[in-house]
């Protein structure tokens, strides 16, 4: 059922000025009539432009000569009591000398929008709280592809409004798109603890491209970069930065570490099993977690490391080289080094050997730690909640849509429209 709202011409007067009020709408612009359908629990306010007023480009903000009206065209707007509104108007064209025919821009809503600024704002807190896009819909009545688009045109309005001018050290980092060996770079702010943005793949012409997103002057100001021993990153960075000093995370130098203690263990473990010995069976977790372990676990892993197995001196060697970070200054921490290292290449335990080696190389980025203590771990903790993200998406099939996601979420941008 489509009804009217009609009366006395005091209360038409009266409820169009109520509405005007709600949707922040004065002069030159007007309600002309609201429209209720009982039925489908809907509002359609109509709003119309003074045919006596000057209308102004858009684009150079001048006034010019109205030309002729637009087609009438649909905005969605906040619920009034449960009912679903929306604002319907022809907007007047004007015919400017610079830009031609041009649309005016209606006060209610940003350029090619289809919602007004006030429902706009209100979706983008929805999103932000809500755990999934479905409880999104749900809450403002939408489809998906509605969502997608208010989160997309969040992130550009983010995007635009972003001051880097406080970006000093940065960190780089990589995360699983998809199945297999399907990757994004993902550059973070270490200070304002953000994402910057991310791009597709993880090969230097993605990662200098990564570097690319900060504006040229920005780019010349950081300081250094925290990332993996990742040749690609590294090489970006002299590119697109060779001022920025490049730091190798040391969670991920633990990582090659405890890799190489595993290789050791898996190694050992079934030289072990032909002679009858299964002492290192379903360890492999004990020397991942060492001296953290308590009880039983505690007492087993103690009894194991006073063996004479290849496993426990592979740990030793890890665990002595987290000694290293704690260095009062870069030139002890080198001779701590240099002493670890010959330690490790005597060993006799080749992947313990081969670590070593491979930290040798990249000894100059270990040790501007020292001039610039950072790391990786914020990027680590923005992979946890990129993590949630994605399963709560059950996955992405556009690299778009994952990219505006992970910087709605964590790119700590001025998303809502100015009301």
């Amino acid at each position: 059922m489509n009804q009217k709202i009609t009366g006395t011409a005091a209360a038409e007067a009266a409820l169009a000025a109520h509405y005007a009020l709600l949707l922040g709408i004065d002069s030159p612009w007007r309600v002309k009539s609201v429209d209720l359908n009982l039925e489908a629990q809907r509002v359609e306010i109509e709003v119309e432009h003074d045919p006596a007023a000057a209308v102004k480009c858009r684009e150079c903000g001048k006034e010019c000569p109205r030309y002729d009206h637009a087609p009438e065209r649909q905005w969605r707007h906040l619920d009034v009591m449960q009912f679903t509104t929306s604002i319907r108007a022809r907007a007047p064209r004007c015919q400017c000398p610079e830009h031609g025919v041009v649309t005016v821009q209606v006060p209610w809503a940003e350029p090619h929008g289809r919602f007004t600024l006030m429902f706009e704002a209100f979706a983008v807190k929805v999103i932000q709280a809500a755990r999934s896009f479905v409880q999104a819909m749900e809450i403002l009545k939408v489809d998906w592809h509605t969502i997608q688009q208010i989160v997309q045109r969040a992130v550009e309005r983010g995007l635009l409004r972003r001051a880097t001018d406080e970006v000093k050290p940065v960190g780089m980092d990589e995360k699983s798109f998809g199945r297999g060996h399907d990757y994004v770079s993902i550059m973070t702010d270490l200070t304002g603890r953000r994402v910057l943005d991310v791009v597709k793949d993880r090969d230097t012409a993605s990662a200098v491209k990564l570097w690319g997103t900060l504006p040229d002057q920005q780019r010349k100001a950081v300081e250094a970069v925290a990332i993996d021993m990742s040749a690609a990153f590294a090489e970006a960075a002299r590119l697109a930065a060779p001022q920025a000093a490049i730091v190798y995370d040391k969670f991920h130098v633990s990582k090659h570490l405890n890799a190489a203690v595993d290789k050791v263990r898996r190694e050992e473990h079934r030289r072990l099993l032909e002679s009858g010995d299964d002492s290192l069976s379903g360890t492999k977790f004990f020397w991942l977690q060492g001296d953290a372990l308590e009880g039983e676990r505690a007492l087993s892993f103690s009894e194991l490391c006073e063996r004479n197995l290849k496993t426990a001196r592979a740990w030793f060697h890890k665990e002595t080289f987290t000694e290293f970070w704690v260095q009062p200054t870069a030139a002890i921490a080198l001779d701590f080094f240099n002493d670890w290292f010959g330690s490790a290449r005597r060993s006799k335990l080749e992947p313990i050997k081969k670590t070593a080696l491979t930290l040798k190389n990249h000894l100059a980025g270990l040790l501007n730690y020292f001039v610039y203590p950072i790391t990786n771990a914020l990027s680590e903790g923005f992979n946890s909640k990129i993590q949630t993200i994605k399963a709560d998406a059950r996955g992405f099939r556009s690299f778009a849509n994952y990219r505006y996601r992970i910087l709605f979420h964590c790119g700590k941008l001025d998303l809502s429209p100015v009301i």
